[in-house]
């Protein structure tokens, strides 16, 4: 049986899951009552935005539904559903998904800025997020948390890099539209706080505590028969105590953020100039 506590941290995942889903229904509408508002290739990268934004809202929600704690292979359901394999192939390409969604949004207003510097940022992005899923693969097939080190450190340089180049970008835009700007700036920062503060470094304490037990670890190929056919069933709160804070936050405020980024203004430059 549940404990209490996970059955409402399960309950409470479950109905943001829910309300995501609405959100996102009721964005697409939004959307399309506003096409006749927007330039054709502005509305078009929205579209698209959108698009990536259902990967990511999709993504999330079944991981709410199914909770997975990856390297120790616990789950709250007894399904195949719950395995690890399956797990994380939903969350890679719901965070490809998401990330595609930060450089379609620096692109376009690097591009409307005429910001060269933003537009190469742009490009860099997605490849820095797939090499740090295959970071993350890694740590998950063979339990070891320094991988996991890797691929955190990458989402706050790419975050870190976004940041920097909407801030190259300041000078360029109207005074009216720099609000908006500096709110994203904050939120960028605070999250390149978080990872290099709080997450990294409780990754890095996992690796070293697992080193100094000599903990053995398996191989990429033992990994990915451990990962597609062992799941272990867990309901105790101290098992998902350390998982709690971090997945409620990331099923909600981020898929929030995403679904807010489909409906982003249109950056307009103060003058052409070039980066």
């Amino acid at each position: 049986m549940m404990t209490i506590s996970v059955s409402t941290w399960w309950s409470l995942l479950c109905a943001v899951a829910l309300f995501n889903i609405a959100a996102w229904m009721m964005s697409s509408l939004a959307l399309h009552k506003r096409q006749a508002l927007l330039p054709p290739k502005a509305y078009s990268m929205r579209r698209l935005q959108l698009l990536l934004s259902a990967g990511y809202v999709l993504g999330c929600a079944f991981r709410s539904a199914l909770p997975v704690f990856d390297v120790p292979r616990l789950c709250l359901l007894d399904t195949w559903l719950s395995s690890v394999v399956v797990g994380r192939s939903v969350a890679t390409i719901a965070e490809l998904c998401f990330v595609a969604q930060w450089a379609l949004l620096l692109h376009e207003v690097s591009s409307n800025a005429g910001s060269r510097t933003g537009k190469l940022a742009a490009l860099a992005i997605v490849p820095m997020i797939a090499v740090a899923e295959t970071f993350s693969w890694y740590s998950v097939l063979t339990t070891s948390n320094i991988g996991h080190v890797v691929e955190e450190s990458l989402w706050g340089l790419s975050a870190a890099l976004l940041v920097l180049s909407l801030t190259l970008i300041w000078p360029r835009l109207t005074t009216k539209q720099r609000p908006l700007l500096a709110a994203w700036c904050l939120i960028g920062v605070a999250y390149v706080v978080f990872m290099f503060m709080v997450d990294v470094p409780m990754y890095w304490s996992r690796w070293l505590a697992d080193e100094a037990s000599g903990r053995a670890y398996l191989s990429v190929t033992q990994g990915f028969a451990d990962v597609a056919g062992r799941w272990t069933v867990s309901h105790r709160q101290q098992d998902w105590q350390s998982e709690m804070v971090w997945m409620t936050a990331y099923f909600s405020v981020a898929v929030w953020l995403s679904i807010a980024l489909v409906h982003a203004p249109v950056v307009q430059p103060k003058a052409e100039q070039q980066a």
